[in-house]
């Protein structure tokens, strides 16, 4: 005969029980937070710096926004459903056409209607209308003008057009009958491009002339300076004006381009060379690199490897910052007259319809450019923000 025992641990009292698994859940937590602990000491500074990136809601906003602006940009001639040289004088200053998905209470999908030449029976102004008895679906994927990307191929295919001879204007159109949102989207590829090329000249300049003045210092620093000082002491914009009226304006575009470009990295090296300065006369004090020169190392050698990725994140945010000044540098010059040129086009181009109060108050649209520009400030002004909090050791 066999005698069986029950299981003893059901036996057990439940407050030993409870006991048991609290002791079981606080010690898996703490096994968490140590691996967690361990993973923040072991991580890099750059690691770290996207850790506290992504709990920045308005930076990840803005670098979303961002993105967005730039694909665009690269992709506008696909996007554009018209190119630069497009215009048609039988619609000009229309306004924004509207977009329609229900004719008659029918849904018939996105479809524009055709518009009619009016004048307003008490101003006397001329005005477009919309045509009910004429409706244009929209198609996508069309073929139409051609384009070339980056002088790699070319092809005809746009994003969608209006079938049956339609006119889509998302954004109105101009005083010569172009439309403003294909020219938005074709100038953003000048108004973008310009700042981050200016940026990456003025980048490297700041880095190796504040490194040379930082690192050596004496009578090369005292020189260095005094350029600075010089340079510094002019006016942003009226130098920027004086540079921009010595270019011829017969140039080719791309060499207009490149001129402006070096016009906006002019300056901005100024301010980021002193800052270099500064770090290295501090960092160059420092054990490790007191050790680099008794071992035989290279100046350049030590400036390149041991001084400037000590603050290499600092040098992002100030890149990150200093775009949003080259956009309105560029927009103020081709506002001016004095920047890009046709038949090329950008934001500050298509602002100069802008410049007459009137001409805003009738066409209100016009304005849509300005829009532009004020949301790519913003957001390189809050993606500079957040990599600055996230740099910041003591954050």
């Amino acid at each position: 005969m066999s005698i069986s025992f029950p299981n003893l641990g059901l036996l057990r009292p439940r407050a030993a029980q409870d006991r048991d698994l609290e002791r079981r859940e606080k010690s898996g937590r703490a096994r968490q937070g140590s691996a967690a602990a361990e993973a923040y000491y072991s991580a890099s500074q750059w690691q770290l710096m996207l850790k506290k990136l992504s709990r920045h809601r308005l930076a990840q906003i803005s670098l979303v926004l961002l993105a967005a602006l730039y694909i665009a940009a690269v992709f506008a001639n696909f996007i554009a459903p018209y190119s630069l040289g497009s215009y048609d004088a039988e619609y000009v200053n229309a306004p924004p056409t509207r977009i329609h998905f229900f004719h008659g209470g029918e849904f018939i999908g996105p479809f524009v209607y055709g518009l009619a030449f009016e004048r307003d029976p008490t101003t006397l102004r001329p005005i477009f209308v919309e045509n009910l008895d004429q409706i244009h679906r929209l198609q996508f994927f069309t073929t139409g003008e051609e384009w070339s990307f980056l002088g790699i191929f070319s092809s005809n295919l746009h994003l969608f057009s209006a079938e049956g001879g339609g006119r889509v204007f998302l954004f109105g159109t101009d005083s010569l009958g172009r439309d403003l949102f294909s020219r938005i989207l074709l100038g953003a590829q000048v108004s973008l491009s310009i700042p981050l090329i200016g940026v990456a000249i003025s980048f490297v300049l700041g880095i190796v002339i504040g490194s040379v003045a930082g690192y050596f210092g004496g009578t090369i620093d005292f020189v260095i300076q005094r350029v600075i000082e010089i340079i510094r002491s002019f006016p942003t914009l009226p130098l920027w004006m004086a540079l921009a009226a010595v270019i011829p304006s017969s140039i080719p575009v791309v060499q207009m381009f490149l001129y402006i470009t070096i016009i906006m990295a002019f300056i901005e090296w100024t301010s980021l060379a002193r800052v270099v300065r500064s770090k290295f006369i501090s960092l160059k004090q420092e054990d490790y690199v007191m050790a680099a020169r008794i071992s035989g190392v290279g100046p350049m050698k030590i400036i390149r490897v041991h001084l400037v990725p000590g603050f290499m994140s600092y040098l992002v945010v100030a890149m990150t910052l200093a775009v949003p000044a080259m956009i309105l540098g560029e927009t103020s010059l081709s506002f001016l007259g004095l920047g890009i040129q046709a038949p090329a086009t950008s934001w500050g181009v298509l602002l100069q319809e802008a410049q007459n109060v009137t001409n805003v108050a009738v066409y209100p649209w016009k304005l849509i450019p300005l829009g532009f520009v004020i949301v790519t400030v913003l957001a390189f002004n809050f993606l500079g923000d957040g990599l600055r909090d996230a740099a910041d050791p003591y954050k």
